[in-house]
């Protein structure tokens, strides 16, 4: 006996509420109807500013005219014709020949995935198998992704407790702490780090730190990795966060702001470290969806127009004027920032949750953190304007004024 008399007299958000596998008890529950630039629209009527990107992934705002107009070229052309690797297919080498144009020559080889916590799983492997070492070094605080071998990196026990055992082999320790850098050791295969820790609520290293960092992988012959999920396509004033430290790493892994809202990640690392997935054994990583030619045209088209219009070359002076008009309010304790990458302190989780509601319900999305519940996130899309960014500082103050008794 099947459900459709069931489903039949209910709303979508019955359905969703009831027949979706919920994240958390708590879902914000807006039903999108269509979005555009910097605003979602929903069907009561209402439009709210997205200043959270979707989480970090609508970098040019939400249908971008460019990536509109690849995905339909693409879409009229072909969709899925063969699993990742087999076939040569334009849009996949498009996008590697511009990546690549834009990344240091040690990272000339990718490997397209479908989100970053895949990116990240993939990786771990490739630093296992080049090295052919085991331990992976992560950080406290640090988050890769919810899948099992993600997980078991994040340094967030509360999240994992529930699902051990996880990977074995594992070593946590603390981020821009010179003196634990020497946990690293001949051991290492791999050591994964976000160069700006996100959901910790957005804690930059040192420059001295990161060459640090840098210095000890190559003493001992371990994998550097660099998760720039959410760091990566200029959410940080550059086009990846790696810049700002003046070093590279051996492998990087970005997905979120990579195809306009798509479904897209990879990882990428050097030809001679990338090749021994492909022998002993051969297929040592597989995707059937990976590099999927609609998802790729996105990408490229992403690319290209954060580029060609220079948008990375506005984020600074733009989050400047976000952090110069909060800052100014009692209630903020402190603003940690790199380009429109922010997390806000408050004084408590409930003081943070008033905000965000209240700013909801005015009409501006911020958002929490996984892990840092005393803050509240927002980043932008890089499109944003000057007239929208005032318009978003107004009523992230008013929101913090109705809720703060100072």
């Amino acid at each position: 006996m099947n459900n459709t008399n069931e489903f039949q007299n209910l709303s979508d958000k019955d359905i969703f509420e009831q027949h979706q596998a919920q994240t958390s008890p708590y879902p914000l529950g807006l039903e999108a109807e269509k979005a555009e630039g910097v605003y979602i629209h929903t069907t009561d009527g209402k439009k709210y500013m997205d200043l959270i990107s979707g989480i970090s992934v609508n970098n040019l705002g939400h249908r971008h005219p460019n990536v509109v107009k690849a995905i339909k070229d693409q879409v009229d052309k072909y969709l899925f014709v063969m699993v990742y690797g087999e076939f040569v297919q334009k849009p996949q080498t498009d996008l590697t020949k511009l990546l690549i144009s834009v990344l240091p020559k040690r990272l000339n080889s990718t490997y397209f995935v479908n989100s970053g916590t895949e990116a990240n799983e993939a990786a771990l492997k490739l630093a296992k198998r080049y090295t052919r070492r085991t331990e992976i070094v992560s950080f406290n605080r640090s988050y890769h992704g919810n899948t099992h071998g993600s997980l078991s990196v994040s340094g967030n026990e509360v999240k994992k407790r529930a699902f051990r055992p996880l990977l074995p082999d594992v070593r946590f320790i603390e981020f821009n702490q010179a003196d634990d850098l020497s946990q690293i050791t001949e051991r290492t295969a791999g050591v994964i780090v976000e160069p700006i820790q996100g959901d910790a609520g957005v804690r930059i290293p040192s420059m001295e730190y990161m060459k640090a960092l840098r210095k000890r992988c190559d003493e001992v012959g371990a994998l550097l990795i660099f998760d720039e999920i959410q760091t990566g396509f200029g959410r940080t004033g550059k086009l990846f966060a790696f810049e700002h430290f003046e070093i590279e790493p051996d492998i990087l892994t970005i997905a979120k702001g990579m195809a306009g809202g798509m479904a897209m990640g990879t990882f990428i690392s050097s030809s001679e470290i990338m090749k021994t997935l492909s022998h002993n054994p051969i297929l040592g990583h597989i995707t059937t969806f990976g590099g999927h030619p609609v998802c790729c045209a996105a990408a490229h088209a992403t690319l290209k127009t954060i580029l060609d219009d220079q948008l990375v070359d506005d984020v600074e002076r733009k989050g400047k004027i976000f952090e110069e008009r909060l800052s100014a309010h009692p209630a903020i304790k402190e603003i940690r920032r790199k380009g429109f990458m922010f997390a806000i302190d408050l004084d408590s989780f409930e003081l943070v949750n008033k905000v965000v509601t209240s700013c909801i319900e005015m009409g501006v999305i911020t958002y929490w953190f996984l892990s840092t519940p005393y803050a509240f996130r927002i980043a932008p899309p890089l499109v944003i304007t000057d007239e929208e960014i005032h318009h978003a500082c107004d009523v992230i103050l008013e929101a913090i004024d109705r809720n703060f008794d100072a």
